[in-house]
């Protein structure tokens, strides 16, 4: 509720904020953010998976990658759950996995429960071409520019290469 108090909302006016466990035992926090125009607004949940990837590594090495989220609670200004929509329960796939938590009104359940037949990085691994072919040279490849000069009688034609 603390983050949700922090949330950008003036448009829809609801305040949401999202909160993640990661296995590590560390909390990460993120907020709404809204946007004038409204396919710009940022879910509470992608500010959460952001804070995750800029979280400095529990290794003093600064190799580890970014910790997986084991569980997230979204909820509205009031404190009553909030599920995620369908882009940030894909954004989640990614920071937690399947098995990651998500609190809903009846307890927690899992990711995979919310996102069936989820589409993963496996399986951009899996469905990616093994070899793109180059793609065939183009004449006169570049811009052009069609005009007509001063006086002449037929227009001129510019190429930029």
């Amino acid at each position: 509720m603390q983050v949700a108090s922090q949330a950008y909302a003036p448009y829809s006016r609801l305040r949401v904020g999202a909160a993640g466990l990661t296995g590590d035992g560390r909390v990460v926090t993120g907020c709404n953010v809204e946007n004038a125009s409204f396919g710009l607004t940022l879910c509470a949940e992608c500010g959460l998976v952001s804070a995750l990837h800029a979280m400095p590594p529990p290794a003093t090495d600064g190799t580890a990658p970014a910790p997986l989220l084991i569980a997230v609670a979204v909820v509205a200004g009031d404190g009553d759950p909030l599920l995620p929509c369908g882009r940030c329960r894909q954004l989640l796939l990614e920071a937690g996995g399947p098995a990651l938590l998500v609190d809903t009104a009846s307890g927690p359940v899992t990711l995979a429960d919310l996102l069936p037949a989820s589409f993963g990085t496996a399986d951009l691994a899996a469905r990616r071409d093994q070899a793109a072919p180059s793609p065939p040279p183009q004449p006169n490849h570049g811009s052009q520019l069609l005009h007509q000069t001063q006086g002449a009688t037929a227009p001129c034609q510019t190429s930029y290469h």
